[in-house]
């Protein structure tokens, strides 16, 4: 994972790390260090490539490293020239000494400064976000190391299909949630070579003819990568993938509350989130234990993708540099995602995995979840196409006269022609009737875990 910012850089940056959720990344206090440090870069870089003079870049800096932006200062000034990032450079100026200013934003154009910052923005958001699907991730494999052999009932379109574990359940959420790391750390080295400074129609028009040495030097010294040469303003399809991306990381996790919250249920009763000693499920109603963590997965799944909608609509610009930006919406879905994680944290880490209740909801239909079993052995004594049949015919009569699956088959000539009652005893235990879960269980386990270790 690549950090935010060399810290080394300057003293604005160090600042910077200091946020620990992304709201505060997003906050205008650390939006106002972030367009100190993007400016000092900027200087900085001029300064070294001979653009401007080397004493305005480090009178530039070290006013920068002294000054805390005052955002009612700011709102005032904003007021006065109807400018956002103008309003920033006239209060900073105020501090700065006359010669000095006059190289301040040298040849820059607003949409390159706010853009840049935005990138760091993410960029760290990207950082949080991984860091939590990381401590998910512990979460999950824990859970399904405890849970590998715990039997239950498979379903299919709300049926009892056929003997799984609720390891084997939770690998596939521990699986997802993998690929969810990987397609954040995809679309961050994308972010990362998205710091811009191309000038107002994004040809490099004003910066001179070393445009491309400032503006590479710039982002290296901002901890992004070289960037990008296109003008990626007017097409924002980087910031559209990011917002996709924690579109699909919500539905992940709107289906693993989804799940949660049908197992949960009073008719199954296999789970059960952990809520404290002394919660109240219902204010009338003192049984009730109301899942509340699966429901908040569910609304996240929801919001998040509408708002990234929003982002992905903005990739349809009018011509070079529109104004229309979905910053907001970024930052929305930024801080909603982290939300997210933050409520899913508590819910498996702690979840309570009933495994007697699992046991014994497998055999609600009295075997009849073993009659593929029990197919696939006649096969061999009687063909497939037959014995599929007589299976079918078995299981009918069995739901209809409320017998065990066993004792159907034992009630069919066929059946009783070519299995034992000894080789019914075995065939009929689901937990022999799992097929490789054990072992794709293990498998991914390990897959994960090699992972894990080649990122340390």
């Amino acid at each position: 994972m690549k950090k935010f910012l060399i810290a080394s850089i300057f003293l604005v940056s160090t600042v910077s790390l200091a946020a620990e959720n992304i709201s505060d990344v997003f906050k205008n206090s650390n939006k106002n260090k972030l367009f100190l440090q993007v400016e000092v870069a900027l200087a900085e870089s001029q300064a070294e490539l001979g653009i401007i003079p080397t004493w305005a870049a480090t009178n530039i800096k070290k006013s920068a490293n002294e000054l805390t932006l005052d955002q009612d200062e700011i709102n005032r000034e904003n007021k006065i020239v109807k400018h956002s990032l103008v309003a920033r450079l006239n209060v900073w100026k105020q501090h700065l000494d006359k010669d000095s200013a006059e190289y301040l934003h040298y040849g820059a154009t607003t949409v390159d400064i706010w853009d840049t910052i935005l990138i760091l923005q993410i960029n760290k958001s990207i950082d949080l976000l991984i860091e939590d699907l990381v401590e998910i991730e512990d979460y999950l494999l824990k859970l399904t190391k405890d849970n590998i052999d715990t039997y239950m009932a498979g379903r299919t379109l709300g049926q009892h299909a056929l003997p799984i574990t609720f390891g084997k359940k939770t690998s596939t959420w521990l699986a997802e949630n993998r690929r969810n790391i990987e397609r954040l750390e995809h679309v961050q080295t994308k972010i990362q070579k998205s710091g811009i400074l191309k000038g107002a129609v994004g040809s490099y028009s004003g910066l001179g003819d070393k445009g491309f040495e400032t503006e590479a030097l710039m982002m290296q010294k901002l901890g992004l990568e070289a960037p990008s040469k296109d003008d990626w303003h007017g097409t924002r399809d980087v910031l559209a993938e990011y917002a996709l991306t924690l579109a699909i990381i919500s539905k992940s996790f709107g289906r693993i509350g989804n799940e949660l919250t049908l197992l949960q249920m009073t008719e199954f009763g296999e789970t059960e989130e952990y809520l404290g000693d002394n919660s109240i499920g219902s204010s009338t109603m003192p049984q009730k234990k109301n899942p509340r963590g699966p429901g908040s997965l569910i609304e996240s799944s929801r919001v998040i993708p509408r708002l990234s909608e929003i982002v992905l609509d903005d990739m349809i610009n009018s011509f070079e540099r529109d104004a229309e930006k979905s910053d907001d919406e970024l930052k929305e879905i930024s801080i909603a995602t982290e939300k997210m994680l933050s409520r899913a944290k508590p819910l498996l880490k702690d979840l309570k995995v009933n495994k007697e209740k699992m046991r014994e909801n497998l055999d609600l239909t009295n075997g009849l979840i073993l009659s593929q079993r029990l197919t696939f052995f006649l096969a061999d004594k009687i063909g497939k196409d037959s014995a599929n049949n007589l299976m079918h015919d078995v299981a009918k009569y069995a739901y209809q006269n409320e017998m065990t699956l066993k004792d159907a088959a034992l009630n069919n000539n066929i059946v009783k022609q070519n299995i034992s009652e000894a080789e019914l005893e075995i065939l009929l235990n689901p937990e022999t009737y799992i097929g490789l879960a054990i072992k794709q269980t293990e498998t991914i386990i390990n897959d994960i875990e090699t992972k894990r270790n080649l990122t340390k």
